[in-house]
C-alpha cells in the first residue's frame, strides 16, 4: 500500500468514528484511534488492526483477510489484523470499526497520565 492509500485509508477510518471521546495519535508507526483513551483500531499501509476483544475474536477470525495480530511475533489477543484487501469497500471498513468500537466503548475510560508521557515498558 503507498503513502497515498495509507491517507485515505486514515480519512476513510476517520470518518467512520464519532468525534465524541476520539482521539487520533502516532503508534505502532502508524495512526492509532483511542477512544476514552482505550485504543479501538491502527490504520496504517499494512492494513488495519482492531481491537475487538478475546470474546469476539474467533468469530473476527472467520472474516476473509483476517489474522491474529502477532507484532513482533507475540500475539495480542483481543487483537485482529485485516489486510488492505479485506478493508477495500467501506462497508467492509465500517464492519470493523464497529466490531472494534463495541468491544472499546464497553470499556472504562483510560485516565490521562501524568505529564502525558507514555508508559516505559520494562523486561
Amino acid at each position: 500500500m503507498s503513502d497515498l492509500m495509507e491517507t485515505v485509508l486514515i480519512e476513510r477510518t476517520r470518518a467512520l468514528i464519532p468525534e465524541t471521546n476520539v482521539e487520533q495519535k502516532k503508534m505502532f508507526g502508524s495512526t492509532c484511534f483511542m477512544v476514552n483513551g482505550n485504543m479501538l483500531v491502527c490504520a496504517s499501509k499494512r492494513g488495519l488492526m482492531a481491537r475487538v476483544g478475546k470474546e469476539q475474536e474467533a468469530e473476527a477470525l472467520t472474516r476473509p483477510n483476517a489474522a491474529p495480530c502477532r507484532p513482533a511475533g507475540r500475539p495480542m489477543p483481543g487483537f485482529i489484523r485485516i489486510e488492505p484487501e479485506g478493508i477495500e469497500s467501506d462497508a467492509d471498513l465500517k464492519a470493523w470499526v464497529d466490531m472494534a468500537r463495541n468491544y472499546v466503548c464497553s470499556l472504562p475510560p483510560k485516565a490521562p497520565r501524568p505529564g502525558g508521557k507514555p508508559a516505559r515498558r520494562t523486561a
